[in-house]
């Protein structure tokens, strides 16, 4: 390649990344998926403070009788594993994505008020505080092979075609892992970091 096919090339590239990235950098995108940071951020603290009362355990793995969730995993509702966290969680408004505008923040944990359509983020349900890389908590829009993702208990192999939908972060997501850690992700990246949970089963709302 000659010099200005070089230099062409690397002018499309860089206009590709203006486009694709643009939305993400206007402040009406960016302020809301901090605050989405930070709500996962206080989901995890919450996870963590509640599992110290539990022998290190999240409420998937321990029993109802026990105070947990773990019979109602294969119901696929998500909501239920955020309600018996009510003590541990200052609001339900903190289990809402502020760029989730197709759901509405709860007035409370209890039942009757608050549900599966008060709820932004999926739940990993067999990770563990043991495996600090494993896909704890993130966004619920998803898609495999382009198709929104329904609602339920879904299970997804390290190798499945997973990525994000527009909905939410304009193609984008967060997740939280079980070391505390939360990330901005692409599709690309969601991908990579499902390397370290083998089968992957989320409860999305």
């Amino acid at each position: 390649m000659t010099l200005v096919e070089v230099c062409v090339v690397i002018a499309l590239l860089a206009l590709v990344a203006v486009v694709v990235w643009r939305p993400l950098t206007t402040p009406e995108h960016r302020a809301p998926r901090i605050n989405c940071v930070n709500n996962i951020r206080q989901i995890e603290l919450a996870l963590k403070t509640w599992i110290g009362d539990c022998g290190d355990k999240y409420p998937m793995a321990v029993s109802v009788t026990n105070g947990g969730t773990m019979e109602l995993v294969a119901n696929g509702l998500a909501y239920v594993h955020f309600q018996v966290m009510s003590n541990e969680l200052s609001a339900p408004k903190l289990v809402m994505c502020p760029a989730d505008t197709a759901r509405q923040s709860a007035r409370s944990f209890q039942n009757g008020d608050f549900g599966n359509t008060n709820v932004s983020y999926f739940l990993g349900v067999d990770a563990s505080d043991a495996n600090p890389q494993m896909i704890l908590l993130g966004d619920r829009n998803l898609a495999l092979d382009g198709e929104p993702v329904k609602p339920g208990l879904v299970s997804f192999a390290t190798n499945s075609p997973l990525s994000w939908t527009e909905e939410i972060h304009v193609g984008q997501g967060n997740i939280g892992l079980a070391d505390g850690s939360v990330q901005q992700v692409s599709s690309a990246r969601l991908r990579q970091a499902m390397q370290w949970n083998g089968t992957n089963r989320w409860v999305v709302p």
